[in-house]
């Protein structure tokens, strides 16, 4: 059972939290798209949310028109015929169909209202069509002007065309480590995303913004109603890093940004952080097996090719062994023989021998 219109409309606007000022139903593809896809439309601020249908309380896409370029209309204004307009935004392009040729002129009107801030000349538009065309620009100036006006931007960005130095290595290690644990390199529908199917995980995501050296916040906060997302900006100035609120506030880093919100919020809202996963068993590897370095082929050592070293001889070992004498032989003194070549030995004369 589909929810009453009124119930549908009170939840869109809580959840989108900007005035309406035209709906109905439209087509829409993307360039790589072959076939057009059919949805409800509404165009509240300067943001086109997109339903499947009329009953559906949660947007499917949103277009964030204010990066709009331009809008070209692909057909010639035929009454009988469909109209198709291009249009080109920051990062693509889409198209929007309307089957009604006067239907796609009023939704021309409007979103390059919302968009210029003034209303297009040469509008073919009925006079009550213009005043309501002239209601939504007064507030859509009104709701404009309590935007404070955005600071100045960095030198390097005044130009789109040139882009700005590298900073050295050291600096970017500085910026990369500077950067809080929530900050993550996704788009508003990505962050949005995991916002809505993770709400264990947190409700606040930092993210770059559309825009070169500039964030945003994505926040998902629960209200009464339902969970609504937030998005603010956070431009990065020479001075420090200035959130983009009613009344601009300047920190001097990203994780001052993040504690200010957090304060703001009375603590209700925590950094997104996504859930590590836990091991649940010890596996240890088996102990290597042992290899046996024997072998049974003997090893051959080879033979040394080296010379022997010779021992140094010393005098006594070069002299000759003295020849062992006889018991019953002995030498003549040299002074009682002076013929020491012509010495003969003597036989001792023993008892034994005397008498005999």
């Amino acid at each position: 059972m589909s929810l009453p219109a009124r119930i549908v409309h009170q939840r869109r606007a809580t959840i989108t939290d900007l005035p309406l000022y035209y709906s109905g139903h439209l087509l829409k593809k993307l360039d790589k798209e072959k076939d057009f896809k059919k949805y409800y439309g509404e165009l509240r601020g300067a943001t086109l949310f997109l339903y499947k249908d009329d009953t559906q309380d949660t947007y499917t896409e949103k277009l964030d028109l204010e990066w709009l370029k331009s809008m070209e209309l692909d057909s010639p204004y035929q009454r009988k015929e469909p109209t198709i307009f291009t249009l080109t935004l920051h990062t693509e392009e889409v198209q929007l169909k309307m089957e009604n040729a006067d239907t796609g002129e009023e939704w021309r009107g409007y979103i390059l209202t919302v968009v210029k801030k003034q209303i297009p000349s040469k509008m073919q538009l009925l006079p009550g069509q213009m005043l309501l065309l002239q209601d939504a620009l007064d507030q859509e100036r009104r709701r404009s002007r309590v935007c404070p006006a955005l600071p100045p931007r960095p030198p390097f960005l005044l130009s789109a065309s040139s882009s700005p130095p590298t900073p050295p290595k050291d600096e970017l290690d500085h910026c990369a480590a500077a950067l809080p644990a929530c900050f993550l390199r996704v788009t508003r529908q990505e962050a949005e995303r995991m916002l809505e199917e993770n709400p264990q995980c947190g409700n606040i995501i930092l993210r770059p913004s559309t825009l070169a050296n500039n964030y945003a916040l994505t926040l998902r906060l629960l209200m009464p109603s339902g969970p609504v997302m937030k998005n603010f900006r956070v431009t990065a100035t020479n001075s420090g890093f200035v959130i983009e609120l009613d009344t601009a506030v300047t920190v001097s880093s990203l994780d001052d940004v993040l504690q200010y919100f957090l304060e703001k919020t009375e603590y209700r809202l925590h950094p997104y952080m996504e859930s590590q996963p836990y091991d649940t068993c010890i596996n240890v590897s088996p102990a290597p097996t042992c290899i046996s370095i024997t072998s049974t082929t003997p090893k051959i050592v080879p033979k040394a090719q080296v010379a022997p070293t010779l021992r140094s001889q010393t005098k006594a070992e070069l002299l000759p062994p003295p020849t062992k004498q006889e018991e019953d032989e002995y030498l003549v003194p040299e002074d009682q023989c002076p013929d020491v070549h012509n010495l003969k030995p003597v036989q001792m004369w023993t008892t034994e021998s005397a008498a005999e």
